[in-house]
């Protein structure tokens, strides 16, 4: 019989520097010469639903002054090139991943881990993120290592369906996942709308979990993803020449909430929504949250957790359904069904069913 597989412990880290408040003036003032928008931009990122996000990089004295951060690498006008960028990537996103594997992993037997799997859409080096992990955890040289990259907001589901499968493969496995995203690397100098208010979703985040046969924390039942027809140009990530250029269209909730309404079935395996204790709903935005609870029907305080990560983080693509696990891990006694859903390019919605086991 093969094993199941659970989430024993998750872990998350963020960067120290809050810069929220600060961006919001930086984007503010790319509109200083339309006073129409930038009204418009104020009243709609007011709205947000965000109150902190965190940047790896610490931001300079004055959001209106020549350089937005204190070493001035951003410096108005002459913004970093994407290879700047990745050498900050670099310099940063091993430090932070850290963080939680050191949480994630205490008290364990380093030596017994098996596999390590890191997501990241937000930068890359070879040798990269997955060694530097290794050296720094310590952990052992023979582990079997996969990058999940360039997968958007969803590939820390694809990262916990591969762990899937390897434990139930191999029931001796013990498998790390590590989601590391340096969002607010990318930011830029525009005076468009829809690219101001999309950056202004954006922070940087970590998080690290341990995925066993071990029947203790939240077990993975089952996976499936749905790719939404006709929507591909809806959200993409490209790489630029100063930095990783990101569209999100303002008709991502509405594709989402047409989509849902007909794939729940599938997702559900048959279920109803109302056996549905636990909702893992990927924050990407207050809109995205709306959209699925209207979708679904939920009760209004279905998608707290998702919303209280939102409103503490904002949107760490990769790492943000693990902060959402996490609250969810922590507080429960066991026994509850829960569904995660999480969105990204293509448009892709990848979702998983889980349930509770308990603590340890």
């Amino acid at each position: 019989m093969p094993s199941h597989a659970y989430i024993n412990t998750i872990a998350t880290a963020v960067p120290v520097h809050d810069v929220h408040s600060f961006f919001l003036r930086f984007a503010s003032s790319q509109l200083a010469g339309d006073s129409r928008l930038r009204e418009a931009f104020n009243r709609m990122a007011e709205k947000g639903g965000i109150e902190h996000r965190f940047s790896c990089f610490a931001p300079a004295a004055d959001p209106d002054g020549a350089s937005l951060d204190a070493a001035g690498m951003f410096r108005r006008g002459a913004f970093p090139s994407t290879a700047g960028r990745m050498q900050l990537f670099s310099a940063q996103a091993p430090a932070l991943a850290q963080k939680p594997v050191e949480r994630a992993l205490l008290g364990e037997d380093r030596e017994r881990i098996t596999h390590l799997i890191v997501t990241t859409c937000t930068g890359y080096s070879a040798p990269g993120l997955d060694l530097d992990i290794v050296a720094r955890c310590e952990l052992p040289g023979s582990i079997e290592r996969t990058i999940v990259g360039f997968m958007g907001c969803y590939a820390a589901i694809t990262a916990l369906k591969l762990a899937r499968h390897i434990v139930r493969s191999q029931s001796e496995a013990r498998v790390l996942i590590v989601n590391a995203e340096l969002c607010t690397l990318h930011l830029k100098e525009s005076a468009n709308l829809e690219e101001l208010l999309s950056f202004c979703l954006w922070g940087d985040g970590a998080a690290a979990a341990l995925v066993s046969a071990r029947p203790v924390g939240i077990g993975l039942d089952r996976f499936h993803a749905v790719a939404i027809p006709d929507t591909r140009a809806l959200m993409t990530w490209d790489i630029g020449d100063h930095g990783f250029d990101m569209v999100l269209s303002g008709r991502v909730p509405g594709a989402i909430h047409h989509a849902l309404g007909a794939a729940i079935g599938d997702i559900l395996d048959g279920r109803c929504v109302a056996d549905i204790d636990l909702w893992a709903i990927h924050p990407g935005g207050r809109s995205i949250l709306g959209a699925v609870e209207r979708a679904l029907d939920l009760a209004p305080d279905a998608l707290s957790h998702s919303r209280d990560v939102l409103r503490a983080y904002g949107n760490m693509s990769s790492a943000t359904i693990m902060f959402v696990l996490e609250r969810m891990l922590g507080g429960s006694n066991g026994n509850c069904s829960g569904c995660a859903m999480a969105f990204g390019p293509g448009l892709t919605a990848e979702t998983m069913l889980f349930h509770t086991a308990g603590a340890a």
